[in-house]
């Protein structure tokens, strides 16, 4: 969704922007490119490998971009540290990169086998195999059906801890396909539990909760914040953040009187999604679930 990206954010020379989820740098080549001269640009990821990948991509433009390997959920600590307050424009692009579902030694993908892993950042503790072998069966199927929203999230869990230790992802993918059937239609019966887990071990939608806070506060008055997320769990917090922030008033519609003092921070640029085109879906039908919601710093 490059095109409706770069309307979303009116990206100008004089402007400063952050990519909080650089990947390859796809959508860092384009800002960059969009106007001349180039704006500057700062880039997060916490895979190495990606920003490996996107230094190379940006190279042309390496004098007006910072990549840093980190949280974008510390955007507001690492920016200070540069000495910047404010900035033109945020873009969170949520969610697995092609390149971590192609690399098939990260434990992302149940089409090959690997270990369980599925780190964003191969420097923390944590892997999918700890969440797998030590969760309780009960906290593992709340967040299978939290961060799933997979239905059959008791038997998964049931079957997992039945059948530990477990060590790949193809072991892990056998057991979910026998604990809720094989698979009938073209999604395998294991997508949300790879999606659950990977989302527990990067601590996904804590980030974006930090993310979403810390992105309207930086922003400059008529600077904006581009989200794309990529399943309803993502968006649902995103669309409520921003109705809520959005609005000069939050008490509930039963209270006679604002006594919450909040007042609106943003304004909402489009009130109803804006999904990829029909084209882009053709050409990459990974796209097909991208849902771009986009607000204004008021």
């Amino acid at each position: 969704m490059v095109e409706e990206v770069l309307t979303a954010l009116q990206v100008k020379s004089d402007g400063l922007y952050i990519d909080c989820t650089t990947g390859e740098g796809g959508h860092a080549l384009s800002i960059l490119k969009a106007v001349s001269p180039p704006p500057r640009l700062i880039g997060f990821d916490l895979d190495a490998d990606a920003l490996k990948a996107a230094s190379s991509r940006l190279k042309e433009f390496e004098q007006y971009v910072e990549l840093v390997q980190g949280n974008y959920a510390d955007m507001t600590s690492v920016v200070n540290a540069l000495g910047i307050d404010h900035v033109d424009g945020v873009l969170m692009d949520l969610g697995i990169s092609s390149l971590q579902l192609n690399e098939g030694h990260r434990g992302f993908s149940f089409q090959q086998e690997a270990p369980l892993d599925m780190r964003f950042d191969e420097g923390q503790t944590v892997t999918a195999a700890d969440v797998v072998n030590e969760y309780s069966e009960q906290d593992l199927a709340n967040a299978i059906y939290k961060y799933g929203e997979e239905r059959g999230s008791r038997r998964i869990a049931r079957g997992i801890v039945y059948a530990r230790p477990l060590g790949t992802t193809t072991q892990l993918a056998d057991v979910v396909a026998r604990s809720v059937g094989r698979p009938r239609g073209r999604i395998h019966p294991a997508t949300k539990t790879f999606q659950a887990i990977r989302m527990v071990v990067n601590g996904e939608l804590e980030n974006v909760e930090a993310g979403l806070e810390q992105g309207i506060q930086l922003l400059e008055q008529g600077g904006r914040l581009a989200i794309i997320s990529y399943h309803s769990l993502e968006d649902r917090l995103v669309k409520t953040t921003f109705r809520t922030e959005s609005r000069d008033c939050i008490c509930p519609p039963e209270t006679p009187k604002c006594v919450c003092g909040h007042t609106a921070s943003i304004r909402l640029v489009n009130r109803r999604v804006i999904k990829p085109k029909d084209e882009e879906v053709a050409a990459n039908p990974r796209s097909r679930s991208a849902r771009l919601r986009v607000v204004e710093r008021t």
